[in-house]
């Protein structure tokens, strides 16, 4: 609900804070004191139209902020579009707000971020609900009409028996759309798999081949080179030149004198142990060297067969899937699909008598939900048009029009045809209204404004209470056209929709605005040569002398009477509640 409202030189506003509870909220004062410019500035809040006409003479913006406190089941459906924003600050609450400026420039925030209007609106029709002069009004949308009715004819159990056969005939349609598919081209798809599972299957492939292979390679065309590289150093190590002698013979003698040293002295016997170590080691490199180079081996054909060998993996590589593994992994895929292909027809089979039984599930259980529908609007309508007889709008029809349309690929019913259907099943549904007799019903969308709508749509708020989510709603207008004794009905009935809801309401009635919760006066004052706005909180006498005020000019008489329609409103106030 809304728990505060800023407003700042918005029209003859120069400045006013507001705090909110909860229940009937009433706003009185004199023609042109202000009351329909707050709740101008609390539509322009909620992402209405505004321009720089709005703002207040020799100030260069306008602004209005509104705190609303997340309470009830808009809580989960405003944290959806919080969280998807990155805006959620305080789970409990959210601030929003809009500035004017007089360059035409709109800035809309939300938590104090700045965000698109369509951001702002989004968030706004979760929240308030305007009737009379407004546009932001969520009952004439025909979209929100279905899940109205739902909520009112408690179907949340039909409805999810509902979807969850239409979960299982969408996913049968889907897997029979696949392999018609699959099987329409199966020719084809069937030769090419083949060729592609054959090509691989033929290459004998093995995991790492390709890096055994390349050493081998690289071998192979530097035979010579490596035979040369390797003789150099055995020359070297152990055969030597008649320059050089070699280095096992230099060692060799070396070791011959370290062993000799050791004999006479003792203590160097571990040098003559180190050389005769490095002796062996000498031998043993050069015995690995000669068995290396008995092995290179210049072996033209061989080199060529392992060029054509990594050849074919490079090019199954750039077709099937870059490497080894990945090659193998899409010839096990091809066989996978080949089998499903080869298998299509009896699964289609298969598939198409589930499709059959699955259609009349849905269909039967579509059928319930509607049936449940239909009952229900017939007790809505009924309600309703006895709340608007309690209105003085006697001659009013309300109805719940259910339209079906035809599909030949939609589910089978007992006539023999076959309905579109979607998550929601089988009906399209939208609220059709008479306000006056003679008058056939059409659209709700399509109602007159002014005070008419208002009543019509208070007695739509108040058999729908259980069924609505909005927490806030403003009604403007709503006296418009009725007298005292209608009033009074009015007021009982605003009130008892504030038992659900927070209810605002603007009203020059002095029976309706008795059953206020929290009574605020507009008052248009002159200070310094400028005319401004001032709101204040009415308790007590200020409130009964307000309410003597609206009947006429303030005597005894008039106080009496405004005592008097006080107590009665009290009386049925503590009734409903006892």
């Amino acid at each position: 609900m809304l728990k505060e409202l800023h407003i700042q030189n918005f029209a003859i506003i120069d400045q006013i804070a507001l705090e909110f509870g909860p229940g009937l909220l009433i706003f009185t004062g004199e023609t042109g004191a202000g009351k329909s410019i707050i709740m101008d500035a609390v539509e322009m809040l909620l992402g209405g139209r505004a321009d720089a006409t709005v703002i207040r003479t020799e100030a260069d913006l306008a602004r209005v902020e509104g705190t609303f406190k997340l309470a009830g089941a808009e809580k989960a459906a405003a944290h959806v579009i919080l969280q998807r924003e990155e805006l959620l600050d305080d789970p409990n609450y959210v601030t929003l707000s809009r500035e004017i400026r007089r360059e035409g420039r709109h800035t809309a925030r939300v938590n104090g971020r700045t965000v698109s209007l369509a951001l702002l609106k989004e968030l706004g029709e979760l929240l308030v609900d305007i009737h009379g002069q407004s546009e932001h009004l969520s009952l004439l949308k025909v979209s929100a009409h279905l899940d109205l009715l739902d909520r009112y004819a408690d179907a949340g159990t039909v409805l999810s028996a509902y979807r969850k056969a239409y979960q299982q005939l969408l996913a049968i349609r889907k897997e029979l759309h696949e392999l018609r598919q699959a099987q329409a081209d199966a020719e084809r798809r069937t030769e090419m798999l083949t060729f592609q599972a054959e090509e691989i299957e033929a290459a004998r492939l093995k995991p790492g081949e390709d890096d055994e292979l390349r050493q081998e390679r690289d071998r192979l065309a530097n035979a010579e080179a490596l035979a040369s590289l390797a003789q150099q150093a055995l020359t070297v190590l152990d055969e030597g030149t008649p320059e050089s002698p070699a280095a096992t013979d230099l060692i060799g003698e070396a070791s011959q004198a370290l062993a000799k040293l050791g004999g006479i002295d003792t203590t160097q016997n571990p040098l003559a142990e180190r050389a005769a170590l490095l002796e062996e080691n000498l031998a043993d490199l050069a015995h690995s060297l000669r068995d290396y180079i008995e092995g290179v081996e210049y072996n033209p054909k061989r080199l060529e067969a392992v060029e054509e060998r990594l050849d074919l993996i490079n090019r199954l590589g750039r077709k099937y899937g870059g490497t080894i593994p990945g090659i193998l992994a899409f010839g096990t895929d091809a066989r996978k699909q080949l089998e499903t292909i080869t298998t299509a027809t009896e699964r289609i089979a298969e598939l198409e008598a589930a499709e059959g039984s699955a259609a009349s599930e849905l269909a039967e259980r579509g059928l319930a939900l509607s049936d449940r529908r239909r009952q229900a609007g017939e007790e809505m309508s009924k309600a309703i048009e006895a709340e608007l007889d309690d209105l003085r709008m006697a001659s009013a029809r309300f109805a719940v029009d259910f339209q079906r349309k035809a599909d030949p690929n939609g589910v089978p019913l007992p006539d023999g045809e076959r309905a579109a259907f979607d998550a929601n099943g089988l009906d399209r549904i939208e609220f059709l209204v008479a306000p006056n007799q003679g008058e056939g019903l059409k659209p709700l969308a399509k109602v007159a404004s002014g005070g008419e709508t208002s009543r019509l749509m208070l007695a739509l708020k108040n058999v729908l209470a259980r069924a609505d989510e909005v927490p806030t709603l403003i009604f403007d207008e709503i006296d418009q056209g009725i007298g005292g004794r209608v009033g009074g009905t009015v007021g009982e009935k605003l009130w008892n929709l504030g038992k659900a809801h927070q209810v605002l309401v603007i009203t020059h009635l002095p029976q309706l605005a008795a059953f206020g919760d929290s009574h605020y006066q507009v008052q248009k004052v002159v200070e310094e040569g400028r005319t401004l706005t001032r709101v204040a909180g009415l308790s007590g006498e200020p409130r009964t002398i307000e309410l003597a005020q609206m009947l006429g000019e303030v005597t005894e008489g008039t106080i009496r009477s405004a005592h008097d329609i006080l107590q009665s409103a009290q009386n049925f106030k503590s009734g409903k509640k006892s």
